[in-house]
């Protein structure tokens, strides 16, 4: 195997900070040396246009379709990624090879200290059709207005008071170093984006060698959960236009997964759980995603293409 083994990234802070997670992971599993892995930030679509919902210019494929040509032009030999990045049907030549333990999954409220606690008419800053639809589920005098940007742009706007507060993943601010920096929402006042709070990693199906080292750095009941995850999203026909939310886990021996459906206005919601074995994952995942179809009323079943 050739060293340096060139791992691609976003080049944003949060995406280097992951990077770098998955390079000591690898180090540490293969007692590998801090030479034997070489970071290669990529820069991305998603990372150039910063003033437009991402679902206006493209959707999830902004972030992942220059890691992917650069995988396949051998530029890299492997990529990390925010899970809730990754959208559901990926080329068929790159395969996700491990997941690292997922970190906290919960969304955490800067600008107040409970989403009681928000002014009536509040603005809240979010480019998530997710967040926006459940924040207007539970609070609908809130003020959603469209903000983009990393944690650091966005973490600024509500300290310029340019929106009174805004959800960041909780994980991310981690992993940046801002463990103290806003108030956890519970999963089951806000329940979060599928995937979140998980890094994948993926290479291609055809490098054994490099599928092999990345297999010995993942955590099987968080792959697991991304499974079943990934297979409600792709039972619903979700893209980054719908607001969905969903949350698998795993707990003596049995998994269960939650889910919600919104319109985006807040006003009509349906939310199912379903559970069982591991092994069956992606039927649990599946089965669900075509449940919360059949229960959901017409005009939140229009806003999805299962």
């Amino acid at each position: 195997m050739d060293t340096p083994l060139r791992l691609g990234t976003r080049g944003s802070p949060l995406a280097m900070a992951q990077a770098h997670m998955v390079k000591a992971a690898l180090i540490d599993a293969h007692r590998m040396t801090d030479g034997d892995i070489a970071i290669v930030p990529v820069k991305t679509t998603g990372d150039k246009v910063q003033d437009r919902p991402l679902a206006e210019i493209g959707g999830k494929a902004l972030w992942t379709k220059e890691l992917d040509r650069a995988l396949g032009e051998r530029e890299i030999d492997f990529a990390v990624h925010s899970m809730k990045d990754v959208e559901t049907i990926r080329p068929a030549e790159i395969v996700l090879a491990a997941n690292l333990p997922r970190a906290d999954v919960r969304d955490r409220l800067i600008g107040a200290d409970s989403l009681d606690d928000l002014s009536r008419g509040a603005r809240v800053g979010t480019s998530s059709p997710r967040r926006a639809a459940q924040l207007l589920n539970l609070r609908p005098d809130l003020s959603i207005e469209t903000l983009r940007g990393n944690v650091a742009t966005r973490l600024a706007a509500v300290e310029s008071g340019s929106v009174d507060a805004t959800l960041l993943a909780a994980a991310g601010l981690d992993r940046l170093g801002h463990r103290d920096i806003g108030t956890g929402i519970p999963v089951g006042t806000v329940l979060p984006a599928a995937q979140q709070g998980a890094i994948g990693i993926e290479t291609l199906a055809a490098n054994k060698t490099v599928r092999s080292l990345i297999g010995g750095i993942n955590d099987p009941d968080t792959f697991q959960c991304i499974d079943a995850e990934r297979a409600l999203l792709y039972a619903l026909g979700a893209d980054c236009h719908s607001p969905v939310a969903a949350l698998a886990h795993i707990r003596d021996g049995v998994m269960t997964v939650h889910a919600e459906l919104l319109l985006h206005d807040g006003s009509d919601k349906i939310a199912l759980s379903a559970e069982g074995p591991p092994s069956n994952r992606l039927e649990i995942g599946g089965n669900l995603g075509r449940s919360l179809l059949d229960g959901a009323s017409p005009a939140v079943r229009t806003l999805f293409a299962g």
